[in-house]
C-alpha cells in the first residue's frame, strides 16, 4: 500500500526543496523537516504586494490613507511610479509611490560614501632603544610625527637588552621625552609600562582620521597648485626668453644684408 504525499511528512518536505532527515521514536521511520532558503532582503513592489489594502503615501512624502492595493497600483501607473512597501509589519502594510530604480542607486550611493568615509583606527609601532643615538632618534620621531599627521595611534616600544633591563628609568625617560616632543600632534593615551623585557606607551592624535585625511588632501591639492604655478611661470620665462633670442636673431640678419653702412637697421 502506497502512502499519499500528503499523508507522508518526508515525501511532502522533500518535495518542497531544502529538507534534513531527522529521526522519530517510531523505529524505522525517518521524517524530514525544511531548513528554509535564502531570506530575500528586498522590498516588495508592484504586483508582489498580494494585500487587499495598503496605507499608501504620496512621491513627496504626503499621506493618502487606507485604499485598496488595485486602486494604489492604478495611481501608479498613472504617474509612472513604482508602488513599493515600506512597512511590511503595519496594518495595513504602508507603501509609497517612488521611482524604485532611482532609489535603489541612491541607496547604493549613500553605502558606497559610508563606506569610503568610515575611519580604521590603525595602531602603528616604533621601537627603539634606550642607548639611541641623536641621529637615530630624530629619524625616529619623525616616522612617529608622520603617524599622528595621519590620525594613526602609535605604540612605541623599548627594547632592553642584557645589562639594561636593570635601568627602566632610562626607557622611562626617553618615552617622555617622546612624547613632550610630539605634545601638539598626539597625547600618551597608554602611559609607560613594563612589558617583560620591553616597556611599551600608546600615543593617539590629537585629531580624528577624517579630519586627517582632509587636511593631508587640502596640503596635497596646495602643493599640487604651487608646482601647477611654478611651471607655467618657468614655461612663460622660457617663452619670453625665446622669443627675446628670436628677435635679436633677426635684427642681427638683417644688419648683415644690409650693404650701406650708413644706412642704421
Amino acid at each position: 500500500m502506497f502512502a499519499h504525499p500528503a499523508c507522508d511528512p518526508g515525501a511532502l518536505c522533500a518535495s518542497r526543496g531544502g529538507s534534513r532527515p531527522f529521526r522519530t521514536d517510531l523505529p524505522g521511520v525517518t521524517q524530514t523537516y525544511d531548513t528554509g532558503g535564502h531570506i530575500s532582503t528586498e522590498l516588495r513592489i508592484n504586483d508582489r504586494i498580494r494585500v487587499p489594502e495598503v496605507r499608501l503615501v504620496g512621491p513627496n512624502g504626503e499621506t493618502v490613507g487606507i485604499v485598496p492595493t488595485n486602486e494604489a497600483l492604478k495611481l501608479a501607473q498613472e504617474a509612472d511610479l513604482d508602488l513599493v512597501e515600506i512597512a511590511p509589519m503595519g496594518k495595513p502594510p504602508v507603501c509609497k509611490l517612488m521611482d524604485y530604480g532611482k532609489f535603489k542607486f541612491e541607496n547604493a550611493q549613500k553605502a558606497r560614501e559610508a563606506r569610503r568615509n568610515q575611519t580604521n583606527v590603525i595602531i602603528k609601532e616604533m621601537k627603539l632603544r634606550p642607548k639611541i643615538d641623536a641621529h637615530d632618534y630624530a629619524t625616529k620621531k619623525g616616522h612617529v610625527v608622520r603617524f599622528l599627521k595621519a590620525g594613526d595611534k602609535v605604540k612605541i616600544t623599548i627594547m632592553f637588552r642584557g645589562r639594561e633591563q636593570h635601568r627602566p628609568e632610562l626607557g622611562f625617560r626617553l618615552l617622555q621625552r617622546l612624547a613632550e616632543d610630539v605634545t601638539e600632534l598626539g597625547f600618551v593615551e597608554s602611559a609607560p609600562k613594563q612589558d617583560g623585557r620591553n616597556m611599551v606607551m600608546v600615543l593617539g592624535p590629537h585629531k580624528k582620521k577624517a579630519e586627517a585625511r582632509v587636511e593631508m588632501e587640502a596640503a596635497k591639492a596646495e602643493r599640487m597648485a604651487a608646482r601647477a604655478a611654478d611651471e607655467a611661470e618657468e614655461r612663460a620665462e622660457r617663452t619670453a626668453h625665446n622669443a627675446g633670442q628670436a628677435v635679436a636673431q633677426k635684427k642681427a640678419h638683417g644688419r648683415s644684408e644690409n650693404l650701406d653702412p650708413e644706412i642704421e637697421a
